[in-house]
């Protein structure tokens, strides 16, 4: 039988059958909640039970910690109901009109931009494109293995191609692939677009942008985006890497800081060589914001990277003020060689 869902602040109702998560039964039925990742590792769709009770097909998700679960939190990209449910969680409504396809596509360029770091451009069949907001991701669909989750690195008005950045992994199944087996023209079938990670226009709120190495694709499409539509509001990148030769686009930002007088641009060093002699921020990148933002309270902030940073960050961003319902996050972990995305 299937169970009815409430979301208590619109009233919005939908019905989940045995096999579903209450994330995939949404969006099925048009109702957009926040995800990331889809697997139980992110935490970005995690949501309260007011009423009914969830089990779990493959266990308690690792983003849902004791504390969490103690509160009536879920992770509704997991979560299967036992009973109907009325839940809390905060609604999408950009995203509800974007259908979700699978196409093929083909490998147009690759390009190495850094030591381990792989820009692709992916062509969509000429009749074809792939409607999606800035910031959202795709799915790599590999024989074999598990989907392959890459954000989509470049702005919905310059659609031509879409534009992947991929780290080259030790042990990564995918990005061994690139690494020393793909060539241009190779054929690809990939799935999206896909998550919630965009730029909020709707909000006046000054924006922070955070990213953690190649956590910097995503917020390079939503920065294009915003640029080219005129945002006019403030906006702050932070990009934290180990050393420079990690900044693989470093000059983008800095070329965006000179020609946008809302733009500010700030690099990060966690682990940086003498031969960078580098005069700029060091340490943790999300640090590096409360020093220049020790009250976040009127602002919004994005943050892409590992789950361990996002996390890092979210509770510190907190302590610091921020809205919770502010806080925005796309995490992402690397596949490894086994079929178990980490």
């Amino acid at each position: 039988m299937s169970y009815q869902v409430t979301i208590q602040s619109s009233g919005h109702s939908f019905n989940v059958e045995p096999s579903e998560s209450v994330l995939d039964a949404a969006l099925r039925q048009g109702i957009i909640l926040p995800y990331g990742c889809r697997n139980g590792q992110c935490g970005t769709c995690m949501g309260e039970l007011l009423s009914g009770s969830v089990d779990y097909h493959n266990g308690i998700p690792d983003a849902l910690n004791a504390a969490d679960a103690g509160l009536n939190k879920a992770l509704f990209c997991q979560a299967r109901p036992n009973s109907d449910l009325t839940i809390k969680i905060r609604e999408v409504d950009a995203a509800r009109d974007i259908e979700v396809r699978t196409l093929p596509c083909r490998v147009n360029r690759l390009e190495h931009l850094a030591h381990d770091v792989v820009r692709i451009y992916l062509k969509i069949p000429e009749a074809e494109r792939m409607q999606f907001l800035a910031g959202q991701y795709i799915d790599v669909l590999l024989k074999d293995h598990a989907p392959r989750a890459f954000s989509i690195a470049n702005a919905a008005h310059d659609d031509d191609f879409i534009e992947l950045h991929i780290r080259i992994v030790s042990g990564g199944y995918f990005s061994a692939q690139v690494l020393n087996q793909m060539q241009e023209k190779a054929m690809l079938r990939i799935r999206g677009p896909l998550g919630t990670f965009f730029l909020r226009e709707d909000s006046e709120r000054p924006a922070i942008l955070i990213g953690g190495g190649t956590g910097f694709a995503p917020l390079k499409g939503i920065l294009e985006h915003a640029f080219y539509t005129s945002v006019d509001k403030p906006l702050h990148l932070f990009w934290g890497v180990r050393a420079k030769r990690d900044l693989y686009l470093n000059a983008l930002p800095e070329q965006w800081q000179r020609s946008h007088d809302n733009f500010r641009y700030t690099a990060v060093l966690s682990e940086p060589v003498a031969a960078d002699d580098w005069q700029g921020e060091t340490g943790f990148v999300t640090d590096s914001v409360v020093r220049q933002y020790p009250d976040l309270s009127a602002f919004d902030v994005y943050m892409s990277g590992p789950p361990v940073m996002v996390e890092t960050g979210h509770r510190l961003f907190l302590k610091h003020g921020l809205d919770e319902s502010r806080f925005f996050s796309d995490a992402f972990e690397y596949a490894a060689l086994s079929d178990k995305l980490k």
